[in-house]
């Protein structure tokens, strides 16, 4: 496995593969990694000869207030995970080669970010779409892998990419869970024991929404519902709860076939999503 963090010698590694034939399959995250990546770094194995790993804590995706410098970081930890997955090259590039002084560029998705983690974190998604391009300008990767935890991110990838006529693949991997069944997060470390309880009330409500939904329920019944289960839990604060069209993200009346559930909930200091396939039967 190769470790590289200069942007042009990626550049020229990668193209130089696509020369001879090979398909690049890119997984790009922020790091400290878990099992939800693993399961990332399994597909993308299956997508490519020459399997990539980036691993880059974006500053353009945080908010003046957010987490960058908290944000949990251990490297060497990291690229043990990803030998043993099978990558090929980790990409770790330094932000000041990534936003060099005077950099003036972004790309937005304007309309799929405008609502659920975008109403709170202005910013956030074109700081997102930006790294991604940027990745996929240095990586030229034939498929990239993205978790279906973050979901509205993942549909504005693939917008991205659609209205860009990018010819890359876009999958989405489902989301990898505890055994009590909460989303695998890098975020789930800065919980503490009774937070970390409390946290478990977010995948509890989502199987209560897909119940609803299954017996035929108003996207407002099945808000209800889910609202309940995590309203028991004095630390959890929901920031939004939303049942949405899975591909244009407008927030839905009624669960026709087929919708996703969206949840933002902040637990002591930890913001936390998640989300669920809603289906009517």
């Amino acid at each position: 496995m190769k470790t590289i963090k200069d942007i042009s010698v990626m550049q020229r590694l990668c193209l130089d593969a696509r020369a001879r034939g090979d398909a690049i399959a890119l997984v790009p995250t922020m790091g400290f990694l878990h099992d939800g990546h693993r399961a990332l770094l399994r597909a993308g194995r299956t997508r490519g000869d020459i399997l990539v790993l980036s691993i880059f804590v974006n500053p353009a995706q945080f908010g003046p207030k957010e987490d960058y410098a908290s944000y949990p970081r251990d490297m060497e930890r990291d690229l043990k995970i990803a030998e043993e997955a099978g990558a090929d090259i980790v990409f770790t590039p330094e932000p000041s080669s990534v936003y060099p002084p005077g950099y003036q560029t972004y790309a937005e998705v304007t309309e799929l970010t405008k609502g659920l983690c975008g109403a709170s974190r202005p910013g956030h998604f074109r700081g997102v779409a930006t790294i991604v391009l940027k990745l996929f300008n240095i990586v030229f990767p034939h498929a990239a892998i993205f978790g279906e935890k973050d979901f509205q991110q993942l549909i504005t990838i693939k917008k991205m990419v659609n209205d860009l006529n990018l010819p890359i693949e876009i999958i989405g991997v489902e989301t990898a869970r505890e055994a009590d069944g909460l989303a695998m997060s890098s975020r789930n470390s800065h919980l503490n024991p009774k937070e970390r309880l409390a946290a478990s009330s977010i995948p509890r409500a989502l199987m209560a929404a897909k119940k609803a939904a299954r017996n035929g329920a108003t996207a407002k019944t099945i808000i209800e519902k889910a609202k309940k289960i995590m309203e028991k839990e004095p630390q959890a604060v929901i920031e939004y709860i939303s049942v949405c069209d899975p591909v244009a993200l407008r927030e839905l009346a009624h669960v026709e076939k087929t919708a996703r559930l969206l949840v933002a909930v902040r637990i002591g200091k930890t913001r936390l999503i998640d989300n669920c396939l809603l289906t009517a039967e």
